[in-house]
């Protein structure tokens, strides 16, 4: 008797100091194939729905409301510098990639570009607040687009990321569920005009976060030689 309570206290005592802890688990993503490899120069873009928040009339401290955006509603008969980023508040979309094209947005439209929009996997209330918070100045006309310069593009459901096949997790890396992988591309009239892919492909929990191809400085440097 005295043995077998003992022997419980020890295996207790062992179990307590992490002896006999069960490893976690991990929940893996799998990805379609179609997600994740990119489409190609000339290739029309996915129609999708954005769920965007719109400016209304109201004294409210959150006025706005919710309003569907189709691609089309966004692309269609227009010339657009798209560049997408992996997460609102990273690092280098915060400390560079954003910015950049912020600083380069009147020069683009005189390349010849209607608009510029910046998507990210973020629902519309993150990337209302991430622009706040980079200093952009926000567009307070109703019905507006969110801020005056760079457009914040939700793509909280990962629709239109999917369809452009830049679907990537970082899930043992970094704790990301699915998001975009870095890139910019020209759109003119849904079609993609130019793409810059980071590293010429997506990759699957990639330990570096390359950034060399997708920059505002690359994408004027393009829209110059189009334009000559």
């Amino acid at each position: 008797m005295k043995f077998s309570l003992f022997a419980a206290l020890a295996i207790m005592a062992s179990s307590a100091n992490g002896f006999s802890a069960v490893a976690p688990k991990t929940y893996t993503s799998t990805l379609d194939k179609a997600w994740t490899t990119p489409v190609e120069e000339g290739a029309e873009i996915p129609n999708v729905v954005f769920k965007t928040r719109t400016r209304i009339e109201s004294d409210d401290e959150n006025p706005f409301d919710w309003k569907d955006l189709t691609s089309e509603d966004l692309f269609k008969g227009k010339r657009i510098v798209l560049f997408s980023l992996p997460g609102a508040f990273t690092p280098t979309c915060s400390s560079t990639h954003l910015p950049g094209y912020e600083a380069a947005y009147e020069e683009m439209k005189k390349l010849g570009v209607d608009e510029v929009y910046c998507l990210s996997v973020n629902d519309a209330f993150v990337m209302r607040q991430w622009g706040l918070h980079q200093g952009l100045t926000e567009d307070k006309t109703v019905g507006g687009l969110g801020f005056e310069k760079v457009k914040l593009l939700p793509d909280g459901a990962c629709q239109f990321t999917r369809g452009m096949g830049m679907s990537c997790v970082w899930d043992s890396e970094r704790g990301f569920g699915e998001r975009t992988w870095r890139y910019s591309a020209v759109i003119d009239d849904m079609k993609v005009e130019k793409l810059f892919v980071e590293g010429g492909e997506v990759v699957q929990n990639s330990g570096p976060d390359p950034f060399e191809v997708s920059d505002s400085g690359t994408m004027v440097d393009y829209l110059k030689s189009k334009s000559n």
